[in-house]
């Protein structure tokens, strides 16, 4: 039997963040993940994710973005890795849509640097884009993206050089109270701890069948395609960007090392899955739901479609995260940060569970991720 002061469930972007984070404080921690750390199955993986200063869904998340900006670069120094490129981003809608409203009333109750720019003076800036004369743009400095798996990788290296175990390939089969707080039961062993924090994603409710709390899992479609003109897109030329229209909410990213542009549509096709059995295939469907904004706004960019994925959300009705104590076990945490907009925020979700897997002093305002909500 092992002991361990805290086993973190889930090796995904959260998992990875707070056993690093654990591990630097001087913690004995256990990682177990099912599969290989960046794998295709669940909610980390997809090679880039956009970073956002001026955040449409809430004013209250601005202050862990800048504390989550200051980490990045700090695991950056720290691993010799390059995780956090700059490019500015463009977020794109009608004026009184919910993006455009959204970002704004973050940019000015944190007086953060932009620019609100007419659909006219867009495209004569990033000439890439066809826009309705209605719409609106607001250009912040600060947006970028991160490299997904090369983060994780990033994080779990720095964790092991703390003293963290690793353990891949082994599948968690419950939790349990013990004496000493919590008791894993995987498929190769039994481990003691006094915490376990559980960041396991998609697979949160199987993993924890008392949890009270109405998520679903929602299946998500992201797609490379071959531009018509690549320096159009080129990094400098072409920023990330988020964008409304009559199709949803639709993101993308500038020309990656291959040529190609990233795009994919927010809460895709709000089809709820079973992560065990979910088909990952993509459609021509699929496609078409991101080719409809390529062709109405972004048309060099609908090009030949090179390379496809299939990634899920973990969704709360509210959209916002999940990070709480499960309710009757105190020694059980819960990281479900995403709703589909959690990877930036890794690192410093890491420091709000290592605060509350050691009982510290919370240095985090996280009163809007309580299970509270849902009673």
């Amino acid at each position: 039997m092992s002991l361990f002061d805290v086993v973190v469930c889930g090796l995904g972007a959260m998992g990875s963040a707070a056993l690093r984070e654990l591990s630097r404080r001087g913690l004995r921690v256990l990682g177990i993940e099912q599969f290989t750390p960046g794998h295709d199955r669940g909610s980390s993986h997809g090679a880039t994710r956009i970073i956002r200063l001026g955040y449409f869904e809430h004013p209250s998340y601005v202050p862990l973005l800048r504390r989550a900006y200051e980490l990045w670069r700090e695991l950056e120094e720290l691993s010799g890795k390059r995780l956090l490129h700059i490019t500015g981003i463009a977020e794109i809608g009608p004026p009184d849509g919910a993006l455009i409203n959204g970002v704004l009333a973050s940019v000015s109750t944190h007086a953060l640097r932009y620019e609100l720019l007419s659909a006219s003076e867009l495209m004569r800036r990033i000439p890439a884009f066809q826009l309705p004369p209605q719409y609106q743009a607001v250009i912040q400095p600060d947006g970028g993206f991160l490299a997904a798996e090369p983060s994780i990788h990033a994080m779990l290296a720095l964790a092991r050089s703390c003293g963290a175990e690793i353990r891949i390939g082994e599948t968690i089969r419950a939790i349990e109270p013990s004496p000493a707080g919590v008791r894993i039961i995987t498929d190769r062993a039994r481990i003691d701890a006094g915490a376990a924090v559980v960041a396991v994603g998609p697979w949160i409710k199987a993993m924890l069948p008392g949890l009270r709390a109405p998520l679903r899992v929602t299946r998500q479609v992201m797609a490379w395609f071959a531009p018509g003109d690549p320096e159009q897109f080129r990094p400098g030329r072409f920023p990330v960007f988020l964008l409304e229209s009559r199709h949803g909410i639709h993101y993308g990213f500038p020309l990656d090392g291959d040529g190609l542009v990233k795009v994919a549509k927010h809460h895709h096709r709000d089809e709820t899955v079973d992560p065990e059995t979910c088909d990952r295939t993509i459609s021509i469907a699929d496609e078409g739901l991101i080719r409809a904004a390529l062709v109405d706004h972004l048309p060099g960019a609908n090009g030949h479609r090179t390379a496809a994925a299939s990634c899920l959300y973990t969704v709360a009705p509210d959209g916002d995260f999940v990070v709480d104590t499960l309710p009757g076990h105190p020694h059980v945490l819960i990281a479900s940060p995403c709703s589909g907009h959690g990877f930036k925020f890794a690192p410093v979700v890491g420091e709000i569970l290592a605060d509350l897997a050691t009982k510290s002093a919370q240095r985090h305002e996280i009163s809007r991720f309580s299970l509270k909500r849902f009673a």
